[in-house]
């Protein structure tokens, strides 16, 4: 049995079918021998890009001389409204100031002070779950929006403030893909965008909230009564080297990319890792008698996951929740006996490269046990990005490897979950890697 794949489109079609196709999801809107090739070049009237799958141009980009090949300022035509100018749209030196001053909060000491808070969320999700018939991604939404809030703010998220954000985020998250098609085209200005009114409109309303949660952390703050949470630590952290703190209107910017990071791309692989577990009833048997350890909150706790852990790294790679990244070549490049324009697009693209059938042994396949093997080792180090790779991986990268097996183990300690017939999910990228139509399980006590 092979998880669910989005179709390829045809081989050829024209520029006017490619963009339709993009607009509806950017994954079913790829050629087949993606998965084959090392680069290929997509070239129209407008603009060239490539996609990278080879590792060794991978790690060029990302590892190896990531100065030279910064962010596309593209990616913001469809998240700015947003994430504002968040860590993650950023370049140069703008950026290495923001890492500067957010890396210190999740440096390792701090995932075990974050522990326990992970841990009532886990708690607070698995009493959250019906039985019956359920739509899993919106539990999944619903417990890491709570792992955010509890981390960041010390507030659950049935505080109102919390409550408001995710009911408005989850009204933004189908609207707008992580990727819009101004990634790859280059518009000009007086163009409409492609993203409706209504999300701006949503992002908007969800910065508002954002600032109030900003504006009264900074209270107490000056007052003295600020718990010990990442806000505290961030908005404390002075720039070593200019020596000053994020403003107000900086610190929405990365809360918002906080919750865009932590809470959608936790939501969309724990949602996925649980319908494999009801595709795989024996991998599931083996998470629920590990989760048995889970009786106090204790961070070793996490050492006695290792297969949980393994069941999570490889949902990651089957449904990487960023499907593809978007570089740009800053001067002229010569890669794979091709010449690449300053100014091309380069994507680096986890879907395609995590499935890539000349680097894994059955790429489509669901094998936690492969990351055992020799050929998993490998890949892991060479062909695996769920978090990006080099200057840039995603700083919460080591978070949310505690907080998913966590979550997932946690939850199948109490419920069998079982697939409901007649209703596969189909993988399609809006700000993360979801399922067209939800994921619908059956959970039962256990």
């Amino acid at each position: 049995m092979i998880p669910p794949k989005p179709p390829s489109r045809p081989d050829r079609v024209s520029l006017w079918r490619y963009m339709q196709l993009f607009r509806q999801d950017i994954l079913s809107a790829q050629p087949a021998r993606l998965y084959r090739a090392w680069m290929a070049e997509f070239r129209t009237p407008f603009f060239r890009s490539y996609l990278m799958n080879q590792p060794e141009l991978v790690k060029t980009v990302l590892k190896d001389r990531p100065d030279d090949f910064p962010k596309s300022d593209r990616v913001g035509e469809g998240l700015r409204p947003l994430l504002g100018n968040s860590v993650f749209l950023t370049n140069g030196e703008v950026w290495k100031r923001q890492r500067r001053i957010i890396d210190p909060a999740f440096e390792g000491g701090r995932l075990r002070e974050t522990f326990p808070a992970m841990w009532d969320a886990s708690e607070a999700a698995a009493a959250r779950l019906p039985e019956g018939l359920v739509e899993i991604e919106e539990q999944t939404s619903h417990a890491a929006a709570d792992v955010i809030f509890r981390t960041l703010f010390s507030i659950p998220i049935e505080d109102a403030l919390a409550s408001a954000v995710f009911h408005e985020f989850r009204t933004y998250q189908r609207s707008q893909p992580i990727l819009n098609l101004a990634a790859f085209v280059p518009l000009p200005r007086w163009m409409p965008r492609l993203f409706r009114r209504e999300t701006r409109a949503s992002a908007a309303r969800i910065r508002g909230l954002i600032g109030q949660l900003v504006d009264r952390r900074a209270e107490d703050i000056a007052a003295g009564a600020a718990p010990d949470d990442l806000a505290t630590k961030i908005m404390t952290t002075r720039d070593p080297v200019t020596g000053a703190t994020f403003t107000p209107e900086e610190m929405v910017d990365q809360v918002a990319i906080f919750f865009l990071a932590g809470h959608e791309t936790s939501a969309s692989a724990l949602a996925w890792a649980l319908y494999l577990m009801a595709l795989y009833p024996e991998w599931q048997e083996k998470v629920a008698a590990e989760a048995q350890a889970l009786v106090a909150c204790d961070f070793a706790v996490m050492s006695k996951l290792p297969v949980t852990r393994d069941v999570f790294r490889e949902t990651l790679r089957l449904y990487p929740p960023v499907p593809m990244m978007v570089r740009e070549a800053t001067c002229p490049e010569r890669f794979r006996d091709r010449d690449v324009r300053r100014g091309s697009q380069l994507v680096l693209s986890p879907w395609h490269l995590h499935r890539h059938a000349r680097l894994w042994d059955r790429p489509d396949d669901f094998d936690p046990g492969r990351w055992q093997t020799e050929n998993g080792r490998r890949c892991g180090r060479d062909a695996y990005i769920p978090f990006s790779a080099g200057a840039r991986v995603c700083t919460g990268a080591g978070f949310a490897m505690v907080e998913g097996p966590l979550i997932l183990a946690r939850l199948l300690r109490d419920v069998v979950v079982s697939p409901v017939e007649g209703r596969v999910p189909v993988p399609v990228a809006h700000l993360t890697v979801r399922a067209r139509d939800g994921i619908w399980l059956n959970l039962a006590k256990r």
